[in-house]
């Protein structure tokens, strides 16, 4: 049986230009020792570091390599102070998750609320800057319903108020990424490279305390010896996503969403209609719950995620859908399908097929019954 994968918002294979340009490195020393090896692994390193930083128009002493965009995130924001810090309420836990450890130890917090799409009001945004604001932090392009925020605005109104702006971009490598913020959050498992590696562009302005402390590797922020295969591979992969024709996804993602809709009944996209991820279809599925579909879908091949995130102790729906105004039945039934660039047209009409067979089941048994397909709350 073939496998359908439909998850590349969790992750993505490796790409076969990316996997080459790993395979050719062959030093195996430490950029930082002096000898003929070292400094062979520290020019393999630079010319990384360089190609990153021409990508968002940097300078190499910007671009700060970690493990990922979990570590990249925490050195944003708890590397910033203590203070105020503003957020929204649909963030990656790696951000909500630091906010709240934050709060527990003297910061003081701003959650913004979302509108129906998932988006943050610019104006609810510039009230909630007082004096001691020392970070704004939004997402460039949510993980769960793929809304795309306006990023490019937001920095405006931290330059104006001279508030930094961090913006965690994991899922939005193949987006343009000179947007004027002044911390960026990449991680390489997103964009068909390695996973165990991102980076954080760092605006050399901005201050930061770090978290680890050691032999001072990236320049003091991040010790410990650099990955070198792997940051070549994020360079690669970073340089071949910003190069990646998004159309021929957005098409089959709009071609996928429109044929569902069209043969399943009762069913409910999340997130902005067009500003979006060209790759993501959040979509609820009345009556059923969206772990049973996940199931009923892996038996067939079909690999997805959900959109509720429930857990099996507790049935708490997504902190984003939630956000968004979804009742909690609604949300219960939500399925992230997220195609990747070996998605096909015949592949996702065989998801189709399955998945109206499966929804048409799950319904015949379900107790659960929304009144005239009213989602929200």
């Amino acid at each position: 049986m073939k496998t359908i994968y439909l998850d590349h918002a969790a992750t993505t294979p490796l790409d076969p230009r990316v996997k080459k340009e790993m395979d050719s490195i062959k030093t195996y020393a430490n950029p930082s020792a002096l000898h003929q090896m070292g400094l062979e692994a520290k020019e393999i390193l630079n010319n990384a570091r360089n190609k990153v930083a021409k990508i968002l128009n940097a300078e190499p002493e910007e671009i700060i390599f970690t493990s990922g965009g979990t570590e990249s995130i925490n050195l944003a924001i708890k590397g910033i102070g203590k203070g105020h810090i503003i957020t929204s309420k649909v963030e990656h836990p790696a951000v909500l998750e630091t906010c709240k450890f934050l709060e527990r130890n003297g910061c003081n917090v701003s959650y913004l609320d979302v509108d129906k799409d998932g988006l943050i009001s610019l104006k609810d945004l510039e009230k909630a800057i007082k004096k001691e604001t020392i970070l704004i932090t939004i997402m460039y392009a949510n993980n769960e319903i793929g809304t795309i925020q306006p990023v490019k605005e937001i920095s405006k109104i931290a330059k104006k108020h001279k508030v930094p702006f961090h913006t965690d971009a994991c899922q939005a490598g193949f987006l343009n990424l000179n947007i004027n913020a002044d911390l960026i959050t990449l991680n390489g498992s997103k964009i068909y490279g390695p996973k165990g590696i991102g980076i954080l562009y760092k605006r050399k302005n901005i201050k930061l305390e770090p978290l680890m402390h050691g032999g001072g590797q990236e320049f003091n922020l991040r010790s410990g010896t650099e990955n070198l295969t792997n940051i070549v591979g994020f360079a690669k992969a970073l340089e071949l996503a910003q190069k990646e024709d998004n159309n021929k996804i957005t098409k089959l993602r709009d071609y996928f969403i429109q044929k569902v809709q069209k043969e399943i009944p009762r069913t409910f996209i999340n997130g902005h209609k067009t500003k979006r991820l060209q790759n993501n279809a959040n979509i609820s599925f009345l009556d059923v719950e969206g772990e049973s579909i996940l199931l009923y879908l892996d038996h067939k091949g079909i690999l997805v995620s959900t959109g509720s995130a429930c857990s099996s102790k507790k049935l708490e729906i997504s902190h984003v859908l939630d956000a968004i105004g979804i009742k909690h039945d609604a949300a219960h039934g939500s399925i992230r399908f997220s195609l990747g660039k070996s998605t096909t047209k015949i592949e996702l009409d065989y998801v189709v097929k399955e998945l109206k067979g499966i929804i048409h089941s799950l319904r015949m048994l379900s107790p659960i019954h929304l009144n005239k397909g009213d989602i929200r709350k």
